[in-house]
């Protein structure tokens, strides 16, 4: 088993994605890819198991379930690229599936080197599978990935775990796309997408009743003081998760509770905050399972076939480049 990583990451992205963010008109935004250093990985793999939080559970039993004939509708000989692949858990069915019929190589891509090194921990000891992670964003780590494929191979790029979700409806079309560009005809993408599902129980899942989100949440102000040379006071801003009816999404937001003023060293600004006044660090949008077929075609793709799990409604869906 070979193992490499490709790293590409830097601070000073984070201090202008910050500084703009903050000081935008109107809505104070945070990108959600920030929420992922060593401490928020961690606190995300903690989620992932809790009860409220079915949607990676989910995940896993259809990818369990249904490996062998996800891998059997890709006839060739394939290169796996995964964005955003966290620990690599749920991949494992997928590379064990395709390990029975040919040498594999995954390309794990993520900005976190936290969650890399628990990827190849994680897969690092599947026979006929060589990792090769790039520390680096999804569209720049496919582009790498998709550059040492070699002749008559084809590319099955993973997006699971519903992370289209975190884009704006437009916006993730838009990725759709440019994911699109990199791909030749016949190339796939398996898309993972949380589905519609009861009020009470999507808020539940973004608002645990431990507070293992609020802390995830929180982390990110943590990581701002840490990297950044900030000074957030944590116990003036409380976790909240809310329900967007009009686009079918749970956001996540940080709200302060006292009017406040915090320094940024390292991005070179000072933000004032209104008691009441929310950053918003995330958005899971939701979808029905008819929408994912016409949303492929309208992004040069055909949906070759769909796998749904009934205990927590979501969906998996094999995507063919055209």
């Amino acid at each position: 088993m070979d193992t490499a990583v490709v790293a590409q990451y830097s601070k000073s992205d984070f201090a202008g994605d910050v500084r703009a963010g903050l000081l935008r008109p109107g809505q104070k935004e945070l990108p959600s890819k920030y929420l992922y250093d060593e401490v928020g990985s961690a606190l995300f793999e903690a989620i992932s198991v809790l009860p409220e939080y079915g949607l990676t559970r989910a995940d896993e039993r259809l990818l369990r379930r249904h490996a062998r004939d996800i891998v059997s509708r890709i006839k060739t000989q394939v290169l796996v690229a995964e964005m955003g692949s966290g620990s690599g858990k749920k991949t494992r069915w997928i590379l064990e599936a395709l390990a029975r019929r040919q040498r594999t190589t995954y390309c794990p891509i993520e900005i976190s080197p936290t969650a890399l090194a628990r990827c190849q921990t994680e897969l690092g000891q599947i026979e006929y599978v060589s990792i090769v992670g790039f520390e680096r964003p999804y569209l720049d780590g496919l582009l790498a990935a998709a550059s040492g494929r070699r002749e008559h191979e084809h590319l099955l790029v993973l997006f699971l775990g519903s992370t289209i979700g975190n884009f704006d409806r437009d916006a993730g079309e838009r990725f759709l796309t440019e994911v699109r560009r990199i791909l030749y005809p016949g190339d796939a993408l398996l898309l993972g997408t949380d589905l519609e599902k009861p009020l009470p129980q999507l808020l539940a899942a973004y608002n645990d009743s431990i507070g293992v989100t609020a802390a995830f949440n929180l982390n990110l102000l943590a990581r701002i003081n840490r990297e950044l040379g900030a000074n957030f006071d944590f116990a003036a801003f409380r976790h909240e998760a809310r329900y967007n009816p009009s686009e079918r999404r749970v956001e996540m937001h940080l709200r302060s509770m006292c009017d406040q003023t915090v320094t940024i060293a390292r991005a070179e600004c000072t933000v004032s905050f209104a008691k009441d006044e929310t950053i918003w660090t995330e958005s899971s949008h939701k979808y029905r399972a008819e929408e994912i077929p016409a949303m492929a075609r309208r992004n040069g793709y055909c949906c070759d076939s769909q796998w749904m799990d009934s205990e927590w409604p979501f969906a998996e869906s094999l995507l063919i480049a055209q």
